[in-house]
């Protein structure tokens, strides 16, 4: 009897709800069709019968789809850390959720079924009804009958089957209660979304036409990736649902003033960066030689776009453009790149398009003009560049990959190198490792042969009595590009000290001592408040917080569940910095204080100015930290919520168990907007023109970038024609506020 009633208990609410309607329409629909079981013809019965069968079908379906859901969760609580070398079970726990996934999209199958059963009934009843239909067609006679109870009969069927079809589309496929068997164990809810993540990113894959992925058993990059957003989606441990998580970020959007720059910064940034950046910014764009770059740019006319620039209407020319490694057979990529930058066939000198793991996609072009090398990496376009993305966990650095900056002399990061190590983002390190063979490396690199050293691409081409002998190299590159430029210049820097690299949007990938340390070479330049500058691991752990926080400063929020929420985070949250108890309770400076401002104003948590809450668990005393006799400093079992605040990695304090904070590198330039002044005379600003945006450039502190600005314009900025055209606007003004 136990057993039966924790079943029970573990169904979800709008499964015993839809369960019961679609036993009410099985029932109704086989008395009207058992009623009029004589007046109707074969093809007036078939509208019902399929109405009423699809009931039946959904029944066995959620059955099914109940029995796998419990034994894929069995799975996971028996072994919810599974390593690496269990094939068998990792294999077994795979099938599972395949199995309960295919249920799942069977059920939903049979909702769009039924939906459209619902809206032929009603069409139909419709025209009977009001439209004096007479005809006698099965069961749509029933309405010009005079039969009152069989039109009542009718009438609950249609109304049933209308609103269970409404319902399904909401409720979803899951028939159990993931939490009925998961509770609040964190290790078991990261694992149940490691593979949910794994096995979606697969299917995914395997429609964008990468099947390879779908029947890959070995723990590879998917699986990688898969692991740290199950890491990220542990909040549902906590009993924080994902609508919750995403009121919070609402909330903490709406409570957040807009981002405010720092007028000064750390002062305004160099021309001549700025005017290398504008020239060099087209070639960050050029190598987006996909269909990307003009569905963006061009949304309704970017078929037309992308078949010119792949030169496909211009077959004599096939022939003359360059052969890069992965290049369609009309050699297409390659002609987008060179008719985007109005460049002759002969500039462009080496390439590749084709993408497999953590594998760059770059051009090189040679400029005789201008005495320049210029190696551009394209940014994220495919999905296995997501994938070197989604890598995003730190991986220790070694001294081949910081070889520029050990064999610098200005920078002395010799020295510290042997002292701490340094962490890098392990996808773009990877991704460099593998666009350094390609450029300038060889297998043989690290048996220490300098003449062995010398055989790359670059060397052949830069070498002493080369042709481009003496010239100087830029390396370019937005998104993951401008991170996989910025690594790979740190790596060649020892070699060509005449070497600049420009990254826009470019993701933080190195750690703080490295990213101040190339400061010399490297130049990052960050449009407004674009995401990718601010994507970390790090960063969205804290952004997590601050969503928890906005829910607890909201006053229609029940704040006892907000103390719930975070007095089960602070259990659950095991890889994140918890102060040492022996010290006894810490002021509420530490960690992210009432008091403490933080670097980048646009996550600004001043806690002076929340309506937060001091929480009693003992006693269920809610009452304001400003009351007489409440004191500031309050026992963590007291105030949770401040505890749980003081958890989040921060750059300021952490321990082994944390992730290691990314930076971007080199010097950050960071390009707002400045609106004009709305106190303008009106006849100032009458033309269109005048009352347009324009746009600032200072450098700015690298620290100022470790949380994600949430605004309705974080992905936007991220387009790279948005950084050109502030370029350009803050090239023009400069011009013209030179004297001639």
């Amino acid at each position: 009897m136990w057993a039966v009633h924790r079943r029970l208990d573990s169904l979800r609410g709008s499964t015993i709800v839809l369960g019961i309607s679609n036993v009410v329409i099985l029932i109704l629909g086989a008395s009207l069709l058992i009623i009029d079981y004589k007046s109707c013809d074969r093809h007036g019965m078939v509208p019902f019968t399929a109405v009423t069968l699809a009931s039946a079908v959904r029944l066995a379906a959620m059955l099914n789809t109940a029995i796998a859901q419990e034994a894929t969760a069995r799975n996971i609580l028996e072994s919810p850390e599974i390593s690496v070398i269990d094939t068998v079970v990792r294999h077994e726990r795979r099938m599972r959720y395949l199995k309960w996934n295919w249920w799942t999209r069977f059920a939903t199958i049979v909702t769009i079924l039924q939906f459209l059963g619902a809206i032929y009934l009603l069409v139909h009843l419709y025209k009977s009804a009001y439209h004096q239909d007479t005809s006698n067609e099965c069961l749509l006679g029933v309405v010009s009958r005079d039969n009152r109870w069989e039109k009542n009969i009718l009438a609950v069927f249609v109304v049933v089957v209308s609103v269970v079809a409404i319902i399904q589309c909401f409720a979803g496929s899951d028939v159990l209660r993931w939490r009925s068997f998961y509770s609040t164990e964190d290790t078991v809810w990261r694992a149940h979304y490691r593979e949910v993540f794994d096995l979606g990113m697969r299917e995914a894959l395997c429609c964008l036409g990468r099947s390879k992925y779908l029947t890959a058993s070995e723990d590879d990059e998917v699986y990688s990736v898969a692991k740290v957003l199950g890491d990220l989606v542990a909040y549902r441990a906590s009993g924080t649902g994902h609508l919750e998580l995403l009121t919070g970020l609402a909330l903490f959007q709406r409570h957040v003033n807009s981002p405010k720059h720092d007028d000064e910064g750390l002062g305004a940034a160099p021309r001549g960066r700025m005017d290398e950046a504008v020239s060099l910014h087209r070639f960050a764009e050029a190598a987006y030689t996909g269909p990307l770059l003009d569905v963006g740019r061009n949304p309704f006319l970017f078929p037309c776009t992308w078949v010119y620039r792949q030169g496909i209407l211009t077959p004599w020319s096939w022939n003359r453009m360059p052969n890069l490694e992965g290049d369609n057979w009309w050699r297409g990529h390659a002609t987008a790149f060179l008719r985007y930058l109005n460049l002759p066939p002969e500039a462009l000198r080496k390439g590749r398009v084709s993408q497999r793991r953590c594998e760059a996609a770059y051009f090189i072009v040679v400029l005789h003009e201008l005495h320049s090398v210029v190696i551009v990496v394209r940014g994220t376009e495919t999905p296995e560049d997501l994938l070197t993305d989604g890598l995003c966990k730190e991986c220790p650095l070694s001294t081949d990959d910081l070889d520029g900056l050990i064999k610098n002399n200005h920078t002395k990061f010799d020295a510290r190198q042997g002292i701490d190590p340094h962490y890098g983002h392990s996808g773009i390190v990877e991704a460099v490792r593998d666009l350094f063979l390609q450029i300038d490396g060889s297998p043989t690199d690290d048996s220490g042969d300098n003449e062995s050293a010398q055989r790359g691409f670059l060397s052949s081409l830069m070498g002493p009595g080369c042709e481009c002998e003496g010239y100087s190299i830029r390396l370019v590159g937005h998104s993951l590009g401008g991170a996989i430029a910025s690594m790979l210049g740190i790596r060649l820097y020892g070699r060509y000290p005449n070497l600049h690299v420009y990254g826009y949007g470019s993701l933080p990938c190195v750690d703080f001592e490295v990213a101040d340390a190339c400061s010399d070479f490297i130049t990052s330049i960050i449009y407004d408040n674009e995401f990718s500058a601010r994507l970390s691991v790090r960063s969205v752990l804290r952004l997590r917080v601050a969503a928890l926080t906005a829910l607890s400063e909201d006053e229609k929020t029940d704040n006892a569940l907000i103390f719930r929420l975070a007095h089960q985070f602070l259990f659950l949250n095991k890889h994140l910095t918890v102060r040492d108890r022996v010290q006894g309770p810490q002021p509420i400076e530490a960690g992210y204080s009432r008091k403490r401002e933080l670097d980048n104003k646009s996550l600004l948590l001043n806690k002076a100015g929340m309506k937060s809450t001091v929480i009693d668990i003992n006693n269920r005393d809610i009452r304001s930290p400003l009351e007489p006799g409440n004191s500031m400093v309050k026992n963590s079992l007291d105030d949770p919520v401040s505890e749980f605040l003081d958890t989040v990695p921060d750059s300021d304090s952490s321990s082994d168990k944390d992730p290691v904070e990314m930076f971007l590198p080199g010097l950050v330039i960071h390009i707002v907007p400045r609106k004009n002044d709305f106190l303008k005379p009106i006849w100032k600003s009458w033309r269109a023109q005048e009352a347009a945006e324009s746009f600032r450039a200072y450098v700015a502190d690298r620290q100022s970038f470790r949380d994600i600005v949430v605004c309705t314009s974080m992905f936007l900025d991220h387009f790279p024609w948005r950084c050109r055209n502030a370029l350009h606007k803050i090239l023009a003004n400069q011009d013209l506020a030179s004297p001639t």
